[in-house]
């Protein structure tokens, strides 16, 4: 690694005036675990980095909503995440996901803004938290907007984040009537980057599906809502019939990539299987 400059502000507010910048290079991070990796392989050469780690400690807590809702501070570590009771009871589908995200010893230190402004397609929680509706709150100089997490993701490693913007909180709302469930495929062991993965988060009436998300990533360019697939089971009762339909319009709507873990035209097999396994799922959770 080539030296840096390091910055440790003590405020959210100090942070954002150092990004103030024309310098491209100059990055913030909460963990750094992605960060670091970037570094060591010679991908990126920053001049500054700003650590986040020394802000106002309410943007490392979760705090719950009158209306049902969590609000998530940006700097809350996965495994944190993982062990709030509030998350445990509203949102176990989370929990579930970061039993196999990675491994102890990054959840101990990875964060939940910096895990999605990462924007790398195969992260985890981008497609969970694309399903159940969540937003982010960001921050910048200029002031702060909210936008859905599922329109945080632009491209290949692309968001619509600004270069002077932050993530400060992210927003799940209620989840009172919903079921949701996440299905990770992986090549190698049960916590290795997916070969894909699939969200889903249903309402139901009675056995009748009244509305229904289905999330596509690892495997896409960025995490996709499959819309035709959701129109496959609005609407109806469950059965095997239903989900080879679904399976098939999620397969048909998805562009998919091939990479080292597998060809575009297995992921879509996998697709085809999965979208019907994650619904299953969701049913019984």
């Amino acid at each position: 690694m080539i030296p840096f400059e390091l910055a440790e502000p003590r405020t959210l507010k100090a942070a954002l005036k150092l990004l103030e910048t024309d310098d491209p290079s100059v990055r913030v991070f909460g963990g750094g675990t992605a960060l670091m990796l970037m570094m060591k392989a010679g991908v990126f050469q920053p001049t500054r980095l700003i650590s986040l780690r020394g802000v106002e400690s309410r943007y490392a807590k979760v705090k719950s909503g009158k209306d049902g809702a969590l609000h998530i501070g940006a700097l809350t570590t996965l495994s944190a995440l993982g062990r709030t009771a509030a998350v445990k009871k509203r949102v176990p589908v989370i929990v579930d996901t970061l039993n196999t995200l990675s491994n102890v010893r990054v959840r101990n230190v990875a964060t939940l803004g910096g895990h999605l402004a990462h924007g790398d397609p195969h992260m985890d929680l981008p497609p969970v938290l694309m399903a159940l509706d969540a937003q982010v709150v960001t921050a910048a100089a200029a002031g702060s907007r909210t936008l859905a997490v599922a329109d945080l993701y632009t491209g290949y490693y692309e968001t619509a984040l600004a270069h002077n913007e932050l993530i400060s909180e992210i927003i799940v709302p209620s989840q009172l009537g919903r079921c949701s469930a996440y299905i990770k495929l992986t090549t190698r062991t049960a916590d290795d980057w997916p070969t894909l993965g699939v969200a889903v988060s249903l309402t139901l009436d009675g056995k009748t599906v009244t509305d229904a998300r289905v999330v596509v990533s690892a495997a896409t360019e960025k995490p996709l809502r499959l819309q035709t697939a959701e129109a496959a089971l609005r609407g109806e009762t469950i059965t095997d019939v239903v989900l080879a339909r679904a399976g098939e319009a999620a397969a048909a709507e998805a562009e998919l990539v091939g990479d080292a873990r597998g060809s575009a035209a297995y992921k879509r097999e996998l697709l085809r299987v999965y979208a019907g396994r994650a619904v299953r799922k969701a049913l019984a959770a």
